[in-house]
């Protein structure tokens, strides 16, 4: 047998030596019969001494080969092994994290959070952006700013909580020139009131959030409720904006087979004033017993602001214009998902808010 047999035969044993191990502690236990000074490569080094001169460099090198060889084989096998102990050791240790939220007790967000982020969502992807305010607020922000002074008729459309601090609250308004009550907010139009004070238009924004009246609990009230209320004012609006607007809402958030409409109406804060409805979503404009046989449900109120609005918060109406809309969240999320009485939705039962 040639010194070139001998050493493709002991590089083959040494290999076949390790496809047998099954672990790492068995591969490990083989090193000395792989690299060791008994080892049949390192044997073979003592052959070099009866090799022809000639051929001492083709034997030394084929010699170096098959030790490469077995070393890199060795090392593949070690890197299997680690890499498989690696993973039973995370499989033992490893810690379900998801095993408390895979039960029936998970929580969510109450169905009108869900609306009112469904909402903003909508009003942000259509360039508008996101207004908040206090809840407690004064007359001025709540009434006078937006035209409605003490004496105004209209007053007795909102049914208003006011608060009782032990003593009358003085509060200089800035512009309306008596102090004024505290009260809870009875619309999200304060909030109006407050971004065209602070911020120079043009403007786009949406305030929603809660408001409170001294309303009777039933199917279709309660005391407090939540609304969303949108404002523009820019150069050259007009009422075309305002229908185009809430138009592209509808057809945003209820789908294309809903579409709006303008009734003429009356609100102080905006000239014309306008009532905002849309298609009934239940019979989509076939007629049914939830728009009585109209095929219209009435959403919100709208309408151009009114200069004096305008002129009450320092903006001047002979060069800007704009638009006002407001409706309900809560009636919004009873209309959408088919929702009978309003105070399901706040008596806590869990057996209803796991529903949506």
């Amino acid at each position: 047998m040639s010194v070139y047999d001998q050493i493709a035969e002991a590089q083959a044993s040494a290999i076949g030596e390790i496809e047998k191990t099954g672990d790492l502690d068995s591969l490990k236990a083989i090193e000395p019969v792989l690299f060791g000074k008994k080892s049949a490569l390192s044997s073979l080094k003592r052959l070099m001494g009866e090799v022809d001169a000639e051929e001492r460099a083709d034997v030394g090198q084929a010699l170096n080969q098959a030790q490469q060889t077995v070393r890199e084989a060795h090392a593949a096998a070690k890197e299997k092994f680690e890499l498989s102990s690696r993973r039973a050791q995370l499989e033992s240790e490893r810690l379900d994290l998801t095993e408390s939220l895979q039960t029936d007790n998970r929580g969510h967000l109450h169905l009108v959070t869900q609306t009112m982020e469904r909402l903003e969502d909508v009003f942000v992807g259509m360039g508008f952006t996101v207004s908040e305010g206090p809840q407690a607020e004064t007359d001025w922000y709540n009434f006078e700013a937006l035209n409605l002074p003490a004496a105004h008729p209209a007053r007795s459309m909102f049914d208003t909580l006011y608060l009782d601090l032990g003593e009358r609250t003085e509060i200089g308004d800035g512009e309306g020139g008596e102090a004024t009550n505290i009260l809870l907010r009875t619309h999200t139009s304060p909030v109006q009131v407050r971004v065209m004070e602070s911020i120079a238009p043009p403007i786009y924004t949406v305030c929603p959030g809660r408001v409170f009246r001294r309303d009777t609990a039933d199917a279709s009230h309660m005391p407090v409720f939540h609304q969303i209320e949108g404002l523009v004012v820019d150069r050259g609006i007009s009422l075309s904006d305002l229908a185009g607007t809430l138009n592209e809402f509808t057809a945003a958030y209820f789908g294309g087979a809903i579409s709006s409409r303008l009734r003429p109406s009356y609100f102080p804060f905006t000239e014309p004033s306008a009532e905002f409805d849309i298609t009934c979503v239940i019979c989509e404009g076939d007629g049914c017993q939830t728009c009585q046989r109209t095929g219209w449900i009435e959403l919100g109120g709208c309408g151009m602001v009114h200069p004096n609005v305008l002129a009450n918060c320092g903006v001047d109406s002979e060069e800007w214009t704009g638009f006002a809309f407001g409706f309900g969240i809560d009636r919004l999320a009873l209309m959408r998902y088919g929702i009978k009485d309003l105070r399901d939705m706040y008596t806590n039962d869990v057996r209803f808010l796991r529903q949506f």
